[in-house]
């Protein structure tokens, strides 16, 4: 379209560099004569126009970051005289486009260099899209120019018709970069710098658009703020007036009755301090501020906690425990510690040692055991026994930290946390507070509830507590806290060194037929709509309840048992097949709720039981639910199949199944010492299996049980059905010492075995036991696994003596 012309005409000029400046052609520019280098290349353009009789030329190159462009405009100084200011200047007007060669030498200072013009033309008339080009240059230009109010200057652009021209022009466009003014320079061909130009100015006015749109928005918002608050000022002061008409107080001025609420409060003067410092910031708030919201919220909050109220402690010891025994049978550990802290607590109070230190004297109790044992509502009765408020704060699944410690209090719908609540709903200081599944406390991306209870449970810090929304000290220290677990390996070590732990193992069947007879038959009397006349429960059908339809460490199943066989009652007698008043024996508990889930293994008949063959030992064992039997089954493979070495089933850990590994290695080095055909586990295979398959197993303490097991399968003596162990083994033989024995051996008991063999070095945890129990078991501690032996095995004379058949 555009076509360069074919006339090169040489040009020697001197050059007068433009820092960071762009001149195009037709442009006209004014420039200080001050600087050297101007001043030096319109001298030398004027002594060689004085030779030639023409108008002085320079050659106007840009200088970007020190480098020449390697375009530049022939410009002809017009004038050269004084500026607005008085400085000396030239003024040049720039007529076209030059490419620059190599330097050379010249009159005068400047620098001197060869150039020929670039002149490339458009054809006439203009193509379509060419006129189309224009109109579009010259309707954004207009566009543009009324905006800023440039009328006299729409009339120039309109009248340009030389496209070069026209691209020229918009190099006086203040909002192009000096990057563009080059490309515009640079760029020879008027179509493509006319494209360009019809880009940038189109950008400018987009974005020019979307700039006026956001402030007109922004004054739109802040004309509705003012006139809001300006109505809003009008309406309180006319509110104002009418309640002064009125003889009303004034119920617009809400902070003076904040003020007056904390000045009249009984609050410690650190809290009155930081509460009037809000009360200040309320006065200084906007009615439309969102802070104005968080600090009434704030203010309501710190008022309704109960800061200076106390209970008094009933310092009644014996009715205290009085009161714990009728309302829970057992658990003696639990009642001696209240027993003792509440008469610790009497003799500070007498001799004025109340607080010392800024503390006083609180207790953070950890009840651990396994369900249904009464942790729970062993703390309503500790708080009933104290004369304290007893709340009730439910752990179980909790994974925010802020449920302990509270929100900031800037985020929307903060509140203080469970700590505070509790505080806050039990209306004292010094209440009982039940942290109730304290190992079901979780950790996820919103922090650890268990690191922040470390504060609350530490009888050291507690004292001075400081929860996130409240942000004010908060004295825990007179608190009872009572922390409940069913598996104490779930609590958190650092979490556990703050707390006295107390275990609570499970209940004797002696105390589960009290508990039954005085709490749990009233109870579902009364649920049934039964009166306590109607229907009794007989001694022997209590009995049989908790030892043969439910076997457990609490009293929960027992208590369904007692609700199932009371419901069943009541059906028959309103259906007319039963007499009132009725006394329930254990012969009736088979017609009226089915037969027993759990017989003895020694009420069944010798034949049927586990044991009746070689190679089954019982063992003891601990799980999450207490103490409960666990039996080993051990065989040996038929030689003709082929198989050896030794495989492991029912789901158990590594610890267990590195007790099989010694266990069988045992055997195999002390064989013939105890009289036992090792033979056989050279070229047979040993399969060993723990029953309830489902269950995971794991620990050392079936070390002795698994060795038994294989014993009793090699020598083809049973192992005595009344006979229950537990004890790890070593290599050499040695018994070592387990845990939680309290549990086996109450499992052991509820299970109908008469004979338990433990570690000798477990004697001393037989004090735990209760004295019931211990009566109804022979307990044989041993040291040596040959001793487990002799005690589990029976003689080999036995009759019922047979072979475990081998494994398929």
């Amino acid at each position: 379209m555009a076509t360069e012309s074919n006339v090169v005409t040489p040009l020697t000029l001197p050059v007068l560099p433009l820092d960071d400046e762009v001149v195009l052609p037709g442009m006209v520019v004014p420039l200080d004569l001050s600087d050297a280098e101007v001043r030096a290349a319109v001298e030398a353009a004027q002594a060689a126009a004085g030779e030639g009789g023409g108008k002085p030329e320079v050659l106007l190159v840009p200088r970007v970051d020190g480098s020449y462009t390697g375009i530049g405009v022939i410009g002809t100084v017009e004038q050269v005289g004084r500026l607005s200011d008085g400085d000396p200047g030239a003024l040049i007007r720039g007529r076209g486009r030059v490419r620059i060669g190599a330097g050379t030498s010249g009159p005068g200072a400047a620098l001197w260099v060869e150039g020929t013009r670039v002149d490339v033309s458009v054809p006439e008339p203009l193509p379509g899209a060419v006129a189309e080009l224009v109109k579009e240059y010259k309707a954004l230009a207009t566009s543009w120019l009324k905006k800023r109010g440039a009328w006299q200057v729409v009339d120039r652009v309109q009248q340009i018709e030389d496209v070069s021209a026209l691209a020229d022009n918009s190099g006086y466009s203040p909002f192009l970069s000096i990057a563009q003014k080059v490309q515009l320079l640079e760029t020879a061909e008027p179509v493509a710098r006319l494209k360009l130009a019809v880009h940038w100015l189109g950008e400018h006015l987009a974005e020019q658009d979307v700039a006026e749109s956001i402030a007109k928005d922004v004054q739109e918002g802040v004309d509705k703020q003012q006139r809001e608050f300006l109505l809003r000022r009008q309406l309180d002061a006319v509110r104002k007036e009418l309640s002064e008409l009125n003889g009303e107080p004034g119920a617009g001025d809400e902070s003076d009755d904040y003020r007056a609420r904390v000045e009249a409060a009984d609050l410690p003067e650190h809290v009155r301090e930081a509460a009037l410092k809000e009360v200040d910031k309320l006065e200084r708030s906007s009615d439309q501020s969102p802070e104005g919201s968080w600090i009434r919220t704030w203010l309501d909050t710190v008022l309704e906690l109960p800061w200076t109220e106390r209970t008094e402690d009933a310092y009644d010891i014996r009715g205290a425990q009085e009161i714990l025994d009728a309302e829970h049978a057992g658990l003696q550990d639990v009642k001696e510690r209240i027993t003792e802290y509440l008469a610790v607590r009497k003799r500070r109070a007498d001799r004025g040692l109340g607080v010392v230190g800024g503390r006083r004297g609180g207790a953070v109790l950890a009840l651990v055991g396994p369900p249904g044992v009464g942790k729970t509502s062993l703390g309503e009765s500790v708080a009933h026994a104290m004369g304290r408020k007893f709340v009730r704060v439910a752990l179980g699944g909790v994974r925010d930290e802020a449920e302990i410690r509270g929100h900031r209090r800037t985020y929307v719908g903060a509140l203080p946390g469970r700590i505070v609540r509790a505080i806050k709903e039990a209306g004292s200081m010094n209440p009982v507070v039940l942290l109730d599944e304290i190992d079901k406390v979780g950790s996820d991306f919103r922090g650890d509830p268990a690191a922040a209870l470390l504060e609350v449970l530490d009888p050291a810090q507690n004292h001075t507590f400081r929860d996130h929304y409240l942000e004010v000290e908060l004295d825990l220290s007179d608190v009872v806290f009572l922390a409940t677990a069913n598996v104490l390996e779930a609590i958190p070590e650092a979490l556990l060194d703050r707390m006295e732990l107390v275990r609570l193992d499970g209940y004797t069947e002696d105390e589960k037929v009290v508990i039954a007879r005085d709490h749990l038959l009233p109870r579902q009397l009364e649920r049934a709509g039964l009166e306590k006349d109607e229907v009794a429960l007989d001694e022997s059908a209590l009995r049989k309840l908790a030892g043969e339809y439910t076997r457990e460490a609490g009293v929960r199943n027992l208590e369904r048992a007692v609700a199932r066989l009371l419901r069943k009652v009541a059906a028959q007698h309103e259906l007319g097949d039963r007499e009132l008043p009725f006394t329930v024996t254990d012969e009736d508990l088979r017609g009226l709720i089915g037969r027993p889930h759990h017989v003895p293994e020694s009420a069944q008949d010798p034949a049927e039981r586990r044991t009746a063959v070689p190679g089954v030992a019982t063992g003891l064992a601990v799980t999450g639910a207490g103490g409960d039997v666990l039996f080993v089954e051990a065989s040996l493979a038929d030689p003709e199949t082929g198989a050896s070495g030794l495989t492991l089933t029912g789901q158990l850990g590594d610890v267990m199944k590195e007790s099989a590994q010694i266990a069988l290695s045992f055997l195999r080095s002390h064989g013939a010492e105890l009289e036992l055909p090792v033979a056989d586990l050279k070229d047979r295979g040993v399969h060993i299996h723990f029953p309830a398959g489902a269950v995971p197993k794991d620990g050392p303490s079936a070390g002795i049980t698994l060795t038994t097991a294989l014993a009793s399968l090699l020598s083809g003596r049973l192992v005595r059905t009344d006979v229950a162990m537990t004890g790890e083994v070593s290599l050499t033989g040695r018994v070592l010492p387990i845990g939680g024995l309290k549990q086996k051996l109450l499992a052991a008991h509820r299970a109908g075995i008469t004979t338990v063999v433990i570690p000798q070095r477990n004697e001393a945890d037989l004090d735990d036991v209760p004295a019931e129990v211990l009566d109804t078991l022979e307990v044989h501690p041993v040291t040596d696994v040959r001793q487990v032996l002799e005690i589990a095995l029976a003689p080999a004379s036995a009759p019922a003596e047979r072979r475990i058949p081998a494994a398929a």
